[in-house]
């Protein structure tokens, strides 16, 4: 039976990649971090695989960075793991953005991946 640190572990292993990626501004290494097929939702309307996700990352600002914490973990099944966040993401010339973030990480042949990334404003 997993427990908790084994669920941020899994999620650690993929998000630790996905926040150097985004903090060196390589939008084709971040969307490495997510399945051919991953449903992404950022503070834009949706795409679905990754090109669409690289281009949302390209189109993000040179010098923002992304810290996370991981506030809730689940497993709702052997392969997948549910992490919902709080992302600050700071930039050069404007104040630093907080959003909440749910993930769904999954394991494959490849490693951990995110397959579904949804972003919240709440306030």
């Amino acid at each position: 039976m997993s427990t908790t640190a084994d669920h941020e572990q899994a999620l650690r292993s993929i998000l630790d990649e996905w926040k150097a990626a985004v903090d060196a501004h390589a939008p084709e290494r971040v969307a490495a971090c997510f399945t051919e097929d991953a449903i992404f939702q950022g503070l834009h309307p949706h795409t679905v695989g990754r090109p669409g996700i690289a281009a949302y990352y390209d189109s993000q600002p040179l010098g923002m960075t992304a810290d996370y914490r991981i506030l809730e973990t689940r497993q709702p099944a052997d392969n997948l793991v549910l992490g919902y966040l709080s992302v600050d993401f700071a930039f050069t010339d404007r104040p630093t953005l907080t959003v909440n973030l749910s993930v769904l990480v999954e394991r494959t042949p490849q490693g951990r991946l995110i397959g579904h990334y949804q972003v919240s404003r709440l306030g």
